[in-house]
């Protein structure tokens, strides 16, 4: 009986064996550079927000409904180009100047609006409003193509909020197609990515780049839109009113290795000096705080990113160089480590695992053993 005992016992250690013999150990001992959230330069005062689109990044800062003044007129054009698309060297449809659209001219000159001159008679295709709608600001124009478009400025309106609201811009709505009206509201994060629609155009970018445009009558009028043509600047659109302070929405080019990329920040209520400065200031500092603190890792083929194995561990080894590139704003560098797991000596050159880093793009880079590891003991697999 006590024979038949101890080989019974012996068997179920042998069973056992199998399940006890433990999988190797691994640990990631990578060091990554200060990942800690670069500074982002929001201005001190009203809202603002941050968008990459390319790199997943939308931030927002004081993201509350307020004034728009004159980036209204970005929802004006891309409600036009709905209804009525074009593309670059089309003229699309045309008007002539009325009298009671050179009364409203007249009557936008009395209450300090921007404006663009005209005459009864001037005929102006779509094209050219868009020009003076976008670089010039010209709150007229905007009418004539609420006109145009949908028969009056109230029935262009009601477009403009439906079309608000179909995008999920719950903190947007309008009263007029130029934003004189303080009516007129949105948040900083929702004309950030109404500006990030409207620039996929390629007349719409077209129109934004330039600093000028020459219109029939009204002749060479330059664009109010700060720092176009300067420090990487694209455009898009401007906008001033006592009660909305000074906005902008601007789109600052950049290279990322080879790259072009695209940043989008928007500013509202800015104050100060002539309102269209701080805020194109301010515009500025927050696009560049975003590309500013650029980090980078570099790996050489061969160096010690971790260890593994049992008892006795060896080094873990890339297989080969590598670099990453990220910006702060996007949060710290992910990176993780998958290893294999192992009941067999592992040997020296061994795949082990990856290397897994969310950078710009997912990487995957190989991990070797550094040295050959023997497989546990028996004594090592009981205890």
């Amino acid at each position: 009986m006590l024979l038949g005992a101890a080989l019974a016992l012996a068997l179920i250690v042998c069973m056992q064996l199998p399940l006890m013999h433990p999988t190797s150990t691994a640990v990631l001992s990578l060091r990554v550079p200060d990942t800690t959230r670069a500074k982002i330069a929001w201005p001190e005062s009203g809202s603002a927000a941050l968008i990459v689109p390319s790199l997943g990044i939308t931030l927002n800062h004081n993201n509350s409904p307020m004034p728009i003044a004159s980036l209204t007129k970005m929802m004006t054009a891309y409600v036009v180009l709905k209804k009525l698309p074009l593309s670059i060297g089309q003229t699309g449809p045309c008007v002539t100047v009325s009298a009671s659209d050179v009364a409203t001219y007249e009557a936008m000159i009395q209450t300090d609006q921007s404006n663009a001159l005209v005459s009864v008679g001037e005929q102006l295709c779509e094209s050219e409003l868009l020009d003076g709608l976008l670089v010039h600001s010209a709150n007229n124009y905007s009418v004539m193509l609420a006109n145009m478009v949908a028969g009056s400025s109230a029935n262009f309106v009601a477009l403009m909020n439906q079309t608000a609201a179909s995008m999920g811009f719950v903190g947007t709505h309008y009263v007029d197609p130029s934003g004189y009206d303080p009516g007129s509201v949105s948040t900083a994060l929702d004309q950030g990515l109404l500006a990030e629609r409207l620039m996929k155009s390629p007349l719409v970018r077209s129109i934004v780049a330039q600093t000028s445009v020459t219109l029939p009558v009204a002749g060479t009028v330059g664009s109010y839109t700060p720092y176009v043509g300067i420090d990487h600047v694209i455009g898009v659109k401007s906008g001033r009113t006592l009660a909305a302070g000074g906005c902008d929405v601007m789109a600052m080019q950049f290279l990322d290795g080879a790259r072009l990329r695209t940043v989008y920040s928007v500013v509202l209520d800015q104050r100060g000096g002539d309102l269209l400065g701080p805020a194109g200031d301010a515009a500025l500092a927050l696009a560049q705080s975003a590309v500013a603190g650029e980090r980078s890792l570099s790996l050489a083929k061969g160096d010690v990113v971790g260890r593994i194995g049992w008892a006795k561990s060896a080094p873990v080894l890339t297989a080969r160089a590598s670099s990453f590139h990220w910006w702060p704003v996007q949060g710290s560098l992910p990176v993780s480590v998958v290893f294999a797991h192992f009941s067999n000596p592992i040997r020296r050159g061994q795949r082990v695992g990856w290397l897994i880093v969310h950078a710009k793009h997912l990487e995957r880079i190989a991990l070797v053993a550094g040295e050959s590891v023997s497989p546990p003991s028996l004594w090592q697999r009981l205890r």
